[in-house]
């Protein structure tokens, strides 16, 4: 008569706790998903002011460096770009994501330091141009270096959003968590 009575509570124990199990491997891949999910858009986000942010920075560092523009037409810009790419990269260290998404957000934070650089370089490049004509070939190889620069870490940033976005869902990833 006990073993009658045990059976079908120890089968209910059984499964509830398999349930639990499966309750608690669910909730790490809502939890993983949804913060991958905040990742992946706020790096896109940011990708996307940066990408705007520095467009403009670049296309008036290429008109000095073409002689459109005078060298000190462009201080107030440089002051802002280099403002904007501090705060970005301050935001980009703050990013929080599931592992995996650690080389992307450091990478990111690298390629807004590159820019950082740029922008002093172009910065340098310009004073030098307003101040000492007998160096202009130095001025202009480090405004022109700068803009590559510049130029090469918004390419990088952007292709650092599209990765973002192709990272796979907690579903498509085969039980890694």
């Amino acid at each position: 008569m006990e073993l009658a009575v045990l059976l079908p509570i120890a089968a209910f124990i059984a499964l509830a706790a398999g349930l639990v199990v499966v309750l608690q491997r669910t909730g790490r891949i809502v939890a993983r998903t949804r913060e991958l999910e905040v990742f992946k858009t706020n790096v896109i986000d940011l990708a996307s002011r940066v990408d705007s942010s520095l467009g403009g920075a670049a296309g008036q560092i290429d008109a000095v460096r073409r002689r459109q523009l005078a060298p000190d037409a462009i201080g107030e810009t440089l002051e802002a770009a280099t403002d904007a790419v501090e705060k970005y990269a301050n935001e980009a260290r703050a990013l929080r994501g599931p592992r995996e998404t650690n080389r992307l957000r450091n990478d990111i934070i690298g390629e807004l330091e590159r820019a950082s650089r740029a922008l002093g370089t172009v910065e340098h490049g310009t004073t030098m141009l307003l101040n000492s004509r007998p160096r202009e070939l130095e001025a202009e190889t480090s405004i022109k270096r700068g803009y590559l620069n510049l130029l090469h870490a918004r390419e990088a940033i952007a292709r650092h959003a599209l990765a973002a976005a192709k990272l796979p869902d907690a579903d498509d990833t085969n039980g890694v968590h």
